[in-house]
């Protein structure tokens, strides 16, 4: 991803929502926004400040956290103390991505704030396959991916390339797959004449093999 993903965080408790906010600045590609702790303070924050996604709690002094996240209408997590059944049917019902029940290990944070960015590089813009549809989906919740066919995963990599040239890194997280996967099908896509190849030569180091459609 070029831009950061900007990270906004509504809790009560400064203690933690400062724990979370050094969580979503520690993860590469995420922009942490000053936490705010209540709905005003909230409401007015998404408006000046725009942010991509939103850590919710969901009882704050003044309302409710996830209609703050129904209001808004931006991709949040629902991270909240309450576990009733209830509780959690009516954030994701509501169009919470996920929702961790607090306390929780910081670690559970760090793999759904990767998962979503994953999320984010598979539907990026434009339109999408069903199969790249299906791999975003299994990749934000964590299910077993999809396995499209080896011309299907081969198509999505064209589709991921049309936006511009690219390493086997950088394909590999457009489109959600492990960096072999995506160094493989390049390998067999160049082979066929239909991705060229370049290497980039940096400072240091081997020189970087560069991807482009024919």
């Amino acid at each position: 991803m070029t831009n950061e993903i900007r990270v906004l965080i509504v809790d009560d408790d400064f203690r933690v929502s400062g724990i979370h906010r050094d969580l979503v600045a520690a993860r590469p590609g995420f922009s942490a926004l000053p936490p705010v702790r209540d709905a005003a303070s909230a409401r007015i924050a998404i408006r000046d400040m725009r942010p991509d996604l939103l850590l919710l709690d969901v009882y704050l002094p003044d309302g409710d956290g996830i209609e703050i996240g129904r209001e808004a209408g931006i991709d949040r997590f629902v991270l909240s103390a309450a576990d009733d059944v209830a509780t959690i049917r009516r954030a994701l019902t509501s169009g919470a991505l996920h929702y961790l029940v607090k306390p929780f290990d910081p670690r559970a944070l760090q793999d759904r704030l990767d998962r979503y960015a994953r999320f984010r590089n598979l539907l990026s813009s434009g339109s999408a396959t069903q199969e790249t549809i299906d791999r975003a989906v299994s990749v934000l919740h964590g299910a077993a991916a999809v396995t499209p066919p080896r011309a299907g995963t081969q198509q999505i990599i064209l589709d991921a390339l049309a936006a511009g040239e690219a390493s086997s890194v950088e394909i590999a997280e457009r489109v959600g797959v492990s960096r072999a996967t995506a160094q493989r099908h390049l390998a067999e896509l160049a082979a066929r004449g239909a991705v060229d190849v370049t290497l980039q030569y940096g400072s240091a180091g081997r020189p970087e093999h560069r991807y482009r459609l024919s």
